[in-house]
């Protein structure tokens, strides 16, 4: 296959992926951040009753008047949150009232306290008060059968507040998109093993990992491959049989002895949507797909493989776990001169400096070398060069990527 466009990738992988239809329901401690399956309806009213919205007297406004001096009322009881008080508010009398307490029966105002002499079991107004002062009707925030939620809605902790309010236990949610991760390569060795002298330390498997779980996907690990097709046909076959969405390999892509995904895709019938995208870093990406499992060939240099997967993977997975649509690009500006580019859209590592309420400056980092990791650690954004770009000055409009997160996360049970 030829190298094809950024664009074209991008619609073929992510535009043209639809969500997950699985849902589950979760207690509401463990929703945060998920993504809301179906429209939520209060199954309360709340307030379920009058409360006082201040500490003071429960009193019939009618009893003080309208002027100084006002007349003591005789205090006969006290209302507290989840003690109401039983009675009835009878004229020229007046009951103690917690902020939240139910007003009682017969009372249509709050007498607050800084405005209340209270003497002998009697307590007379400093101040004036009116029919409904400092009281919250009930259901002045909802009745029962409100719409409180729509299906799509990430629950952010507002939300989740929002759905406990209404009387919801526990939510429907969009499961998760289940994503395979298998690192491939007989010079892999993980964090803290022993390393030989030919081999070197599997990093990109952990950062995916974090762009998935970010994107809203739940990493299964396949661990390390050696460079045999039975090892990475036997995960593969594994992923299958665990119900993966997304299948992901990590090195192996390419074109090399020793790059065998390819094989082992076209032996088990997967369908590729393309091999080679026409960008730098990140070139041998491969997609398709294995029935309604999607497969995504990784490339393995360090930076080539977070590039490819902040751009197409972590799309995927948010489109799959039907997390709000983002654009490919944003527009900023470009704080320092560029030169012109080749055949490949360029994804530069850059930095991002807001710059009051205008778009963001983008500043280029200085090394670029797709096997830095240092460098893509230190960006938080991916400076777009076009291809065939002419040479950008400083101040000059320019597209990027970012590189951290827009929204609330999802949980990680």
């Amino acid at each position: 296959m030829s190298l094809i466009p950024v664009e074209e990738a991008y619609r073929l992988l992510v535009e043209d992926a639809r969500p997950l239809a699985r849902t589950e329901t979760l207690p509401l401690r463990d929703a945060s951040g998920r993504i809301l399956a179906a429209d939520l309806a209060s199954l309360r009213t709340q307030p379920a009753f009058d409360a006082s919205a201040m500490d003071g007297y429960a009193v019939r406004a009618a009893d003080l008047g309208h002027e100084a001096p006002f007349p003591s009322l005789r205090l006969v009881g006290e209302s507290a949150a989840g003690h109401a008080y039983g009675g009835t508010l009878q004229p020229g009398e007046t009951i103690r009232i917690s902020t939240g307490a139910p007003v009682p029966a017969g009372a249509d105002a709050i007498l607050i306290q800084e405005n209340a002499d209270r003497r002998d079991g009697t307590v007379t107004a400093t101040a004036p008060v009116v029919v409904g002062q400092h009281i919250r009707p009930a259901g002045i925030d909802f009745a029962a059968g409100t719409p409180l939620l729509t299906a799509g809605t990430v629950l952010t902790p507002g939300a989740i507040a929002l759905a406990a309010s209404g009387g919801h236990p526990a939510i429907p949610v969009r499961s998760r998109p289940r994503v395979a991760i298998l690192a491939t390569g007989d010079e892999l060795v993980l964090p803290g093993e022993a390393i030989g002298p030919s081999q070197i330390v599997a990093s990109n498997t952990f950062g995916v990992a974090a762009l998935v779980r970010e994107a809203g996907g739940l990493p299964l690990n396949c661990g390390i491959a050696p460079d045999r097709e039975a090892a990475i046909d036997a995960q593969l076959t594994q992923a299958i049989d665990d119900g993966a969405d997304i299948f992901v390999t990590i090195g192996g892509a390419s074109v090399g002895d020793h790059d065998l995904v390819g094989k082992v895709f076209a032996a088990h019938g997967v369908s590729l949507d393309f091999w080679k995208v026409a960008m730098r870093p990140g070139k041998p990406l491969m997609a398709g797909r294995l029935g309604d499992m999607r497969v995504v060939g990784l490339p393995g240099n360090p930076a080539s493989s977070m590039v490819a997967a902040t751009l197409f993977l972590a799309p995927l997975v948010r489109r799959l776990a039907g997390r709000p649509a983002r654009p490919l690009y944003r527009r900023g500006i470009l704080a320092a001169p560029m030169p012109d580019n080749g055949d490949r859209t360029d994804f530069v590592r850059a930095r991002i400096e807001p710059d009051g309420a205008g778009p963001p400056r983008i500043v280029p980092l200085s090394r670029q070398d797709s096997s830095l990791l240092s460098i893509y650690a230190a960006a938080d954004a991916l400076l777009v060069r076009p291809v065939r770009a002419a040479p950008a000055a400083a101040g000059d409009p320019c597209d990027y990527v970012p590189l951290t997160a827009l929204e609330p996360l999802a949980e990680h049970n």
